[in-house]
C-alpha cells in the first residue's frame, strides 16, 4: 500500500484543501440525493409545535390543514430569526405572500404528539423563492413534508395597498447561507 504524504509548497497552482473538501462534501450530498445541485445551501430553522385538540381531526389524528398553518409559522419563524420579523416587514412595507403550497402526509400525528417543522430554503430565484419543510415527531418519525413558494414584494403605497415583487438582495440571501 502506498502513502501519500502532503508537503507544504507555495505552488499556486496546487488545489487548496480549504477549498476543494467543501466541494467534495457538496458532490458526496448531491450524489446521494440529499441535496439537489441547484439548491441553496441553507441553515434549517427549527419550529417546536404540539397537536392539540382543536387541530385534530374527529378519528383523533392531525386535521390536514394543520401542516399548512405550521409551513406559514416556521417560515415567519425563520425570517423573524434571521431580523426579519412582522412588525419591520410592515415598517418596511414589505411582504413575502405565498403562491404556491403543497405537502406530502407520511404518517399520522395524534393529540398531544410534540413535534418540530424544520424549514430551509432550496431555492432563490430573483424575486421568489422556496421554502423546504419537515415535520418530524420527537421520536424521529418523519409526519409530513412540504414546500411554500413565495415572492418577495412592496406595498406601493404601504399596507393594504397593490404590492410589487421586489429583487432579492445578495444580503438577504446571506443570512440564510450555511457558514
Amino acid at each position: 500500500m502506498r502513502r501519500h504524504t502532503l508537503k507544504p509548497t507555495n505552488d499556486r497552482n496546487l488545489l487548496r484543501l480549504d477549498v476543494i473538501l467543501p466541494i467534495c462534501a457538496r458532490i458526496v450530498l448531491i450524489l446521494s440525493g440529499s441535496v439537489k445541485e441547484n439548491e441553496f445551501n441553507s441553515v434549517v430553522a427549527i419550529f417546536p409545535v404540539q397537536l392539540q385538540w382543536g387541530e385534530c381531526d374527529p378519528a383523533g389524528i392531525i386535521f390536514y390543514p394543520t401542516y399548512f398553518r405550521w409551513f406559514d409559522a416556521a417560515t415567519w419563524n425563520m425570517f423573524a430569526g434571521a431580523g426579519y420579523h412582522a412588525k419591520r416587514l410592515r415598517a418596511e412595507h414589505l411582504a413575502m405572500p405565498l403562491v404556491a403550497a403543497e405537502c406530502e402526509f407520511k404518517n399520522s400525528a395524534e393529540q398531544q404528539d410534540r413535534c418540530e417543522v424544520r424549514s430551509r430554503i432550496v431555492r432563490w430565484g430573483g424575486k421568489s423563492f422556496v421554502v423546504r419543510h419537515e415535520v418530524v415527531r420527537e421520536d424521529g418519525t418523519l409526519l409530513a413534508q412540504g414546500s411554500e413558494t413565495r415572492v418577495w414584494v412592496r406595498y406601493v403605497n404601504g399596507p393594504g395597498s397593490p404590492m410589487k415583487s421586489q429583487t432579492i438582495s445578495e444580503e438577504l440571501k446571506a443570512l440564510f447561507r450555511v457558514r
